[in-house]
């Protein structure tokens, strides 16, 4: 379960980041390509937080789905399956433009 060391990482980003102000919620955006499961993220964030300085604040992770673009004919599909050819021509001349993405977006902090 490798989100539990990514949990670790992202806990140590928002902690930098707070500079000692409370956070209520941390945003991520995590790509459909990235092989984490938000569900196991958010709960792996649960176990990370406790008895530190986030305990009681959340992970919202924002699902982006993979999408690719042809490049012969410029199509952009988005996948719902594991599918790497273009949805219009057929073609496997292509280019992933989303879905491999994995960030914190922002960080909701408390009134102090």
């Amino acid at each position: 379960m490798h989100e539990l060391s990514i949990c670790r990482s992202i806990s140590d980003i928002v902690v930098r980041h707070a500079a000692g102000r409370p956070v209520r919620i941390v945003h991520v955006r995590v790509g459909a390509l990235r092989q984490i499961v938000p569900d196991t993220l958010v709960y792996c964030w649960s176990l990370v937080s406790a008895d530190t300085a986030l305990a009681g604040s959340q992970l919202c992770v924002d699902s982006v789905p993979a999408a690719i673009r042809c490049i012969p004919c410029e199509h952009v599909t988005t996948l719902s399956e594991p599918l790497i050819c273009c949805s219009r021509c057929g073609g496997h001349d292509i280019e992933v433009v989303a879905g491999e993405e994995f960030l914190i977006t922002s960080l909701d902090l408390a009134e102090v």
